[in-house]
């Protein structure tokens, strides 16, 4: 292993080399030698602190590839974009490459010309990349995963294939074991925000090896939190138009709880003057990568979207975000506020909610109830199909006789009741197949709402830095310094 002082010395050169900066970025220094000395690390640093450069620099001063999963195709396409500009090995593979594309990347990994490779756990999963990942004599050096908070937002619904990198790691050493000189593959996690429940989940599901935890505080200056209560649907509606108008022609975003709801906005917007779009997953990949190029150009001032839009994309000039419902968890709110000013300026949030009895207003609460009822429906289901599942299996057969078997395994994973062996052959080790419950944190988020404190003490609190909360006020969030 790298003795520390010379893997800070040879991350602080390889920084000035890469980057042309000669200082790191608070913990980013000490994120990239975990990686340089083959430590398993989890690391959480606000939006806009560098989190890319604490995996990618490890791999351009190491022989051998990382692999990075990453949760979005443009956010892969930014980080890839990027490198390039600095003429740097790294690709992406994923579904919208052209034919030709896909074989030119192929064949730079077959013959080792990258150092940083980009997939999303599905493909990485896939036999035709899994089947050349295993090769002997392709040299893997870290597994990164970006976007860890993924594991816990997505794992256990509509990407349960998140529930199966822990396995990814022991199944590369033991596909590479006839290799005469097999060295370690270091395997670290990154997010913007995680509770310690959160943590604790991150560690378990990819079986992180007594990583270094790095965390830094999650209090951003430079952003304005503010809360509007709304008594009446016209009410939000003009909040928010208000709040637009208020920010003249500046580059921004309008987070909303469902693709259909994006779309009517957008039609209203439109006629009050406001040029906008609708932005979700229900789009064709080439609409969806256009109107990603655009607001990035910034021809498009700003987006109606869903909560995946904008995650991790270097953008540092977003001046605002909106969210029309809060989210449902405090988490998703620090992250999605998170993608404005990551330039360090001054930048302006917005959540809107309902009044707290929802009387006059219950679209909130309908929200909530939508949500919880097709959780508690996936979980019946996975309990119902958890007693026909077969002890042990593969998962394609599997798939193949029960199309619902996937989400009901990662349940099951979550509760303690099944080990996955490999990435593809799980084992059911407890007679008792219960499903867990999992519940959204609702109550955290509805104390946000109408607290009376700081809110970035409350966040502060909630987020496990107690310490700097103690008497903290930010002065500039609406709490602190009301806002008209």
């Amino acid at each position: 292993m790298l003795d520390q002082t010379l893997a800070w010395e040879k991350a602080v050169a390889g920084l000035q080399q890469f980057w042309g900066y000669s200082q790191f970025r608070p913990l980013q220094g000490e994120a990239v030698t975990c990686l340089l000395r083959h430590q398993d690390a989890l690391v959480m640093l606000p939006t806009g602190a560098g989190k890319s450069v604490c995996f990618q620099l490890p791999a351009l001063l190491q022989p051998g590839l990382t692999i990075v999963i990453s949760p979005l195709v443009a956010l892969m396409e930014n980080q890839v974009q990027a490198l390039h500009k600095r003429h740097l090995p790294a690709a992406a593979i994923h579904s919208q490459l052209s034919s030709q594309q896909r074989r030119q990347t192929l064949w730079k990994l077959e013959h080792q010309h990258l150092r940083l490779l980009y997939l999303s756990p599905e493909l990485l999963v896939s036999k035709a990349i899994w089947d050349r990942l295993c090769h002997p004599h392709l040299q893997i050096q870290n597994l990164i995963v970006d976007e860890a908070h993924c594991i816990e937002q997505w794992g256990n619904s509509f990407r349960p294939v998140y529930r199966r990198l822990g396995a990814i790691r022991p199944a590369l050493l033991q596909a590479k074991s006839a290799q005469s000189k097999i060295g370690p593959i270091a395997l670290a996690a990154y997010t913007a925000t995680a509770n310690a429940t959160t943590q604790k989940e991150i560690q378990a599901v990819l079986n992180l090896q007594n990583p270094q935890v790095l965390r830094s505080s999650p209090y951003r200056p430079n952003l304005e939190l503010q809360v509007k209560t709304v008594w009446t649907p016209a009410c939000r509606r003009q909040q928010l138009l208000r709040f637009i108008e208020s920010q003249g022609q500046s580059s921004g975003l309008v987070y909303t709880s469902s693709r259909r709801l994006s779309e009517v906005l957008a039609v209203w917007l439109h006629h009050h003057h406001q040029p906008t779009v609708a932005y979700h997953a229900g789009l064709s990949p080439g609409e969806r990568r256009q109107i990603e190029a655009e607001w990035l150009a910034g021809h498009l001032p700003y987006v109606i979207c869903t909560s995946a839009f904008g995650m991790g994309i270097d953008k540092p000039n977003v001046r605002w975000v909106a969210h029309y419902q809060p989210p449902l968890s405090l988490s998703a709110y620090l992250q999605e506020v998170g993608r404005a000013g990551r330039d360090h300026l001054r930048s302006q949030t917005l959540l809107l909610a309902s009044e707290p009895t929802g009387w006059l207003d219950p679209e909130d609460r309908q929200i909530r109830q939508y949500f919880l009822k097709q959780l508690r429906s996936q979980q019946q289901a996975a309990q119902q199909l958890a007693h026909q599942l077969p002890t042990q299996g593969h998962i394609e057969a599997v798939t193949q006789q029960f199309p619902q078997a996937e989400k009901a395994l990662a349940l099951l994973h979550q509760s303690g009741h099944l080990v996955w062996e490999d990435p593809f052959h799980f084992c059911l080790h407890s007679h008792s197949q219960a499903v867990s419950q999992y519940v959204f944190p609702l109550q955290e988020m509805t104390d946000y709402l109408f607290t009376r404190q700081c809110r970035w003490q409350f966040i502060l609190e909630r987020f496990g830095f107690r310490s700097n909360a103690q008497n903290f006020r930010c002065g500039h969030c609406d709490r602190c310094r009301p806002m008209f």
